[in-house]
């Protein structure tokens, strides 16, 4: 939908936060289930996730009968854990460092079932790269695509269907400086480490990038862009008062980067990849309280 604003470019929405679980990830969860080899998939399935993807992974468990786990920070929102609890998912909190430390070993110790791993697995980025399909499909004329960036697996997923349809079309990955690894890792030609502080944008952000998305990352994507959690919280507000779309932090980074206009001119698409914020956080955000 477009987003009826004055800013630099013209602004188009893509609301993956209207999803039933309210984010993308249904997309790559439910494709890394239904191409799995079904015998791997009685003793269930768990997956690593600060909230969204632990909800795509449980919705597609459900439907199926067979029982979930998810591993989560332990700063994952409260509404986003009674989500996943809710679809009858066991949660397993960790901290930070030893929760990054699954996706980087792409597993945990004494948890049964098959590991999705939420960025990396390549049917999870092609069940992703669907939504670069449907962008194409309604805006194939569009000169950018905005994806928030978590790990890289919607980016990378969305810019490589995006790629082969439509190779003009650019495709950012857009970041919060509170936790920019991909930005960082451009601007020193490599993965590098950055300082990670925690924030209402929960959904993406991390202190370094999986190895193996850097190679597909570089290949396939236009750039980063950087936002302020001021200028994000001003975007979650834009869309409540102009589109009525709630968005969580994630969700809201790509219109911050449109609006502010560090994507340039032309027509623009941002990917609101998801919609889970607590309330009370959403409320001092729309009353305009500190970020």
């Amino acid at each position: 939908m477009r987003l009826d604003v004055e800013a630099p470019a013209e602004i188009w929405l893509k609301l993956e936060c209207l999803q039933s679980i309210g984010s993308f990830k249904l997309r790559g969860a439910g494709n890394a289930m239904a191409l799995a080899d079904p015998a791997s998939l009685s003793r269930g399935v768990y997956t690593a996730s600060a909230g969204n993807m632990a909800q795509g992974v449980a919705w597609n468990a459900r439907r199926l009968g067979i029982p979930c786990t998810v591993v989560v920070p332990d700063h994952a929102p409260r509404a986003k854990l009674d989500a996943v609890e809710r679809l009858g998912a066991k949660v397993v909190p960790l901290p930070m460092d030893r929760w990054w430390q699954v996706l980087a070993e792409h597993g945990y110790p004494g948890i049964e079932g098959l590991f999705i791993h939420p960025v990396s697995d390549r049917a999870v980025v092609a069940g992703n790269g669907t939504i670069g399909l449907e962008v194409f499909e309604d805006l194939p004329d569009a000169d950018a695509v905005l994806v928030p960036w978590g790990g890289g697996g919607l980016s990378c997923g969305i810019a490589s269907a995006l790629r082969a349809l439509a190779p003009s079309m650019k495709t950012y990955a857009c970041e919060v400086e509170t936790a920019a690894p991909y930005s960082a890792s451009l601007a020193a030609g490599r993965p590098v480490a950055v300082d990670y502080t925690p924030s209402f944008v929960d959904g993406i952000g991390a202190r370094g990038l999986l190895p193996e998305m850097w190679p597909l990352a570089t290949s396939v994507l236009a750039g980063a862009l950087v936002v302020t959690l001021q200028e994000t919280a001003a975007a979650i507000r834009l869309l409540a008062s102009r589109a009525r779309v709630v968005a969580e932090g994630a969700g809201a980074v790509p219109v911050a980067a449109a609006a502010s206009g560090r994507a340039g001119r032309g027509k623009i698409v941002c990917v609101v990849s998801g919609g889970n914020i607590d309330l009370d956080r959403l409320a001092a955000i729309l009353a305009e309280a500190p970020a």
